[in-house]
């Protein structure tokens, strides 16, 4: 039988704190259990314990939650008592089981079949890319499942960062499933070719091009995954898209192929993973993370869209069941990038192909949640960027 949540309290009931007679359970000290799959998260309430206990505890809950499950993924937080996190722990329920042998049917790349633990050092894809000259940080925006908004947070991500006045460049990856010529009313622009060159659109302070703009209107793109490979490296690499300080990848939903094109030709700085709130979406969000994770990509964070809808009222109703993805985020260990409502102007400015009006007025419950979700996204870009040596301190003397 799969190991359950009270599999893993009756584990914790097992482990003492240093001091005290009770057990963590008895004690009243576990504030949250969760598991999925093979992840497991804890949160622990020890309002007197320094760094060593802390630590200690945590490998005491990884030993005896080792007995009930392989956790290759195992988050151990300790809060205060206001409940924020004051620590965090990865302990290793248990060492990661030997590598089985490889399978005798297709593998994509060669070493992507195993792990996807946060560690698990892939193998080819990441490591073969390259960059785009004059680009400096390409991200991919992605999800596990199609219909929560992959694509109005890729738009409304590159708009932001461009009002922050920064270079930013929008590909529209989703090549089964264009959206960006709708999102960005391109239906009217010509696309033009210079010097064996892509020029891409200028619009909303973004430049961006699409295959949507490549093929006939209103045409199925029925491609296999050789023409699919092409189609995505076409986009990117003969595309002029000149100096840049962000490329925002619209991916298609799914771990397909383009995911994979993506990650062996394109050097990224990370991914962001959209999820609306309820279960189902969460599920395929996590074997998106997983699959950034074993294709080399780091994870910036995850998104909620949609995660409320606001009437015209003001009033806030919590359709999908606010807040699942952020639990899911803190469950995988991954930063949460902030709660995107819906709301009818966002919904009209995507048809109509506004995307810079969710932004103004700056007052509205929009436009904060947004810019908030941009401030945080770019934290976590140089936090990557420092972890992946891409950049480098300065020093500024006046």
């Amino acid at each position: 039988m799969p190991t359950t949540k009270k599999d893993i309290t009756a584990a914790l009931g097992t482990v003492h704190v240093p001091g005290f007679k009770a057990d963590l359970v008895a004690g009243g000290c576990v504030e949250w259990v969760a598991i999925c799959e093979s992840t497991v998260s804890v949160k622990l309430h020890l309002p007197e314990a320094d760094d060593q206990t802390m630590v200690r505890v945590g490998d005491e809950c990884a030993r005896a939650i080792g007995t009930k499950v392989d956790s290759l993924a195992l988050t151990v937080e300790f809060v205060d008592h206001a409940g924020s996190v004051v620590k965090t722990l990865h302990p290793s329920a248990r060492p990661a089981p030997p590598q089985a042998p490889e399978p005798t049917g297709h593998t994509p790349i060669r070493g992507l079949s195993g792990g996807g633990s946060k560690t698990a050092r892939p193998a080819q894809a990441q490591d073969s890319a390259s960059g785009l000259p004059g680009v400096t940080h390409i991200v991919a925006v992605g999800a596990g499942k199609g219909g929560v908004g992959k694509s109005t947070i890729a738009v409304n991500l590159a708009v932001g960062l461009a009002r922050k006045g920064l270079v930013v460049g929008l590909m529209d990856g989703d090549i089964y499933g264009p959206s960006l010529p709708t999102m960005l009313a391109l239906d009217a622009l010509e696309t033009n070719v210079h010097q064996g060159k892509l020029q891409p659109f200028l619009v909303h302070g973004v430049k961006t091009m699409s295959i949507g703009k490549l093929v006939e209107p209103e045409k199925p793109l029925i491609w296999r995954g050789p023409m699919a490979h092409g189609a995505f490296k076409q986009l990117a690499e003969q595309t002029h898209w000149g100096e840049l300080d962000y490329l925002v990848v619209d991916l298609p939903p799914g771990t397909g192929d383009v995911p994979l094109t993506m990650a062996q030709t394109l050097r990224l700085t990370g991914a962001v993973i959209v999820c609306t709130p309820q279960k189902v979406a969460q599920d395929d969000a996590v074997r998106a993370s997983k699959m950034f994770q074993q294709l080399g990509i780091e994870v910036l964070g995850v998104v909620e869209n949609m995660s409320y809808f606001v009437g015209d009222d003001g009033k806030e109703y919590d359709i999908f069941g606010r807040g699942g993805a952020e639990q899911m985020a803190q469950r995988l260990g991954l930063p949460f990038l902030g709660a995107i409502p819906i709301t009818m102007k966002l919904r009209v400015n995507c048809d109509t192909g506004d995307p810079t009006a969710n932004f103004e007025p700056a007052d509205t419950a929009l436009a904060q949640s947004l810019n908030a979700f941009i401030a945080t996204f770019e934290s976590q870009v140089s936090l990557a960027a420092m972890r992946q040596g891409q950049t480098r301190p300065t020093l500024t003397i006046s």
